[in-house]
């Protein structure tokens, strides 16, 4: 099973109510999700420095699992500062509903920029026992920090993709290209 991942990802494609669901529907995939995890934890370093915050301060993390005709393929975890979004409806247990960026859009933040980071990386014990992958498979790991338009960092999605069942087209945006 392999599965594309566009970087950066197209506007109308991240504004759907699921970017790996709408992805995978494209290219012919059965996809499915399941929620894992949502409340607070401790930011680690990538984290923290991407939402502003000290190491270990507790964020909120929602973490689910993609799967592409039953083959776990990605865990992705989106993080948030307790003090913008803690007791919103972010913070509820199951899928925001239409999508998670129509729920920050109504807390009233307007997207302004994102960044993106791709590291390959040996699995942790959680990542290779989740995606069920084979001894010595590695891990891509995709952070896309979203700031607002007045620069407040607002969504941190961190994305664990299986090296071996991903592929990652890269396009060049338009007009800003160079030979």
């Amino acid at each position: 099973m392999v599965v594309r991942r566009a970087l950066p990802t197209e506007p109308a494609v991240r504004a759907s109510a699921s970017l790996f669901m709408t992805e995978a529907e494209k290219q012919g995939i059965r996809p499915s999700r399941r929620m894992l995890y949502v409340g607070s934890e401790p930011a680690t370093g990538d984290v923290a420095s991407a939402l502003r915050v000290v190491p270990g301060t507790d964020v909120l993390a929602r973490r689910k699992m993609l799967l592409a005709d039953d083959v776990p393929v990605r865990i992705a975890t989106s993080y948030f500062r307790l003090d913008i979004f803690g007791g919103t409806p972010l913070a509820a247990p199951d899928f925001v509903k239409p999508s998670l960026q129509a729920g920050i859009e109504a807390l009233g933040h307007r997207f302004g920029h994102a960044e993106e980071h791709l590291v390959a990386r040996p699995p942790t014990e959680f990542e290779a026992e989740t995606l069920l992958l084979d001894p010595g498979e590695w891990v891509v790991q995709i952070l896309r920090a979203g700031y607002s338009d007045d620069g407040t960092p607002v969504h941190i999605l961190e994305t664990i993709c299986a090296a071996s069942r991903h592929i990652f087209p890269i396009v060049q945006v338009a007009g800003a290209d160079e030979f």
